[in-house]
C-alpha cells in the first residue's frame, strides 16, 4: 500500500482549488504534478500530507484515512519539502537537519549513534556534508533547498512529496537532486515547472488545470504538443531522445492558433 488521495475536493478562500482528484502512485515510483500556476500542484501536496482537510474525498496511507491518524504516526511514513520553508532561528545545518528524527525519538529517547548516522548519511545524499556546521543563514538559495531535502531524508520516509524542489538550484544542482529522489526507494510526489525534467526523472506525471485532472500517463503518453498547447497556451514541439526514450520538449515563439484566435 501506499499514500493514494480519492476524489479529493477543497475549497480555500472559496474558490476550488482541488476539484475531484483521484491520485494512485505505484509504490516506489516518482510522480510529477504538472500544471500552470494556480493549477492546484500545492494545495494537492498540502492534502496529501494532512496539512489541510478536504471538503470531500479522503487521503489514505496504507489503507487508513489519514485523518484518523496521529500526526508523528503520518511524519514516521511522509516527508514534505515546501518551497518556503524558513527559519529566524541562528542553527546550524547538522541541526536542520536533524529535525526530521523528530518523530522517531520518544519519550525516553532515542538511538543516538543511529540518528548521527542518518543524518551524516542524508547530508552525504545532498553534497553538504562539508557544510554540517555551518550557519544556516549563511547558505545560498540553492543550499538552503538541499538542506531541506537532507532533513526529509533523515525522516526516513516511504512517501516523499516535494514542492518545486528545483527552485533555486542550478541545472547541475537540479539534475543530481532529481536523479537522487528517482533513485530513492520511496513513493515520491514532486510538483515541477519544467516539463523536460519531468519527462527525464518521472516515472508517471498528472496534468492539473484549474484544480483537476486533464491528463496521467507516463511522459510519453501525456506531453504531447496539443496537451501542452492546451494547457499551457505556448507552442512546443516534441520529439523522443534517442537514447532514454523519453520525451523532449522544445518550445516555440508564438501563441498556439486555438489561444492566438480567443
Amino acid at each position: 500500500m501506499t499514500l493514494e488521495a480519492q476524489r479529493l475536493s477543497w475549497r480555500r478562500g472559496g474558490t476550488l482549488v482541488v476539484d475531484g482528484v483521484t491520485l494512485r502512485p505505484e509504490p516506489g515510483s516518482t510522480v510529477g504534478l504538472l500544471g500552470p500556476n494556480g493549477s492546484g500542484k500545492s494545495s494537492l501536496l498540502r492534502l496529501l500530507q494532512g496539512m489541510s482537510r478536504p471538503d470531500s474525498g479522503t487521503v489514505m496511507l496504507d489503507g487508513v484515512d489519514l485523518a484518523q491518524l496521529h500526526r508523528r504516526e503520518v511524519a514516521r511514513a511522509v516527508a514534505s519539502v515546501t518551497q518556503h520553508a524558513d527559519t529566524d532561528v541562528d542553527i546550524v545545518v547538522r541541526d536542520v537537519v536533524r529535525l526530521g528524527r523528530t518523530p522517531h525519538r520518544s519519550a525516553f529517547g532515542g538511538e543516538l549513534a543511529r540518528d548521527e548516522r542518518i543524518i551524516a548519511e542524508a547530508l552525504e545524499h545532498v553534497g553538504l556534508t562539508a557544510k554540517a556546521d555551518r550557519l544556516w543563514h549563511t547558505l545560498s538559495g540553492g543550499e538552503r533547498q538541499r538542506v531541506h531535502i537532507a532533513r526529509a531524508l533523515a525522516q526516513e520516509p516511504r512517501e516523499l512529496l516535494l514542492d518545486e524542489p528545483t527552485n533555486h538550484l542550478d541545472i547541475r544542482h537540479q539534475l543530481e537532486l532529481l536523479e537522487l529522489v528517482a533513485a530513492l526507494p520511496v513513493t515520491a510526489v514532486v510538483a515541477l515547472h519544467d516539463l523536460n525534467l519531468a519527462a527525464m526523472f518521472c516515472d508517471t506525471v498528472v496534468v492539473l488545470r484549474r484544480g483537476r485532472v486533464v491528463a496521467a500517463g507516463t511522459p510519453a503518453e501525456v506531453l504531447t504538443s496539443e496537451l501542452i498547447a492546451e494547457v499551457y497556451g505556448v507552442r512546443a514541439h516534441v520529439t523522443c531522445d534517442d537514447h532514454s526514450g523519453r520525451p523532449t520538449v522544445v518550445f516555440r515563439t508564438g501563441l498556439p492558433q486555438r489561444v492566438a484566435a480567443r
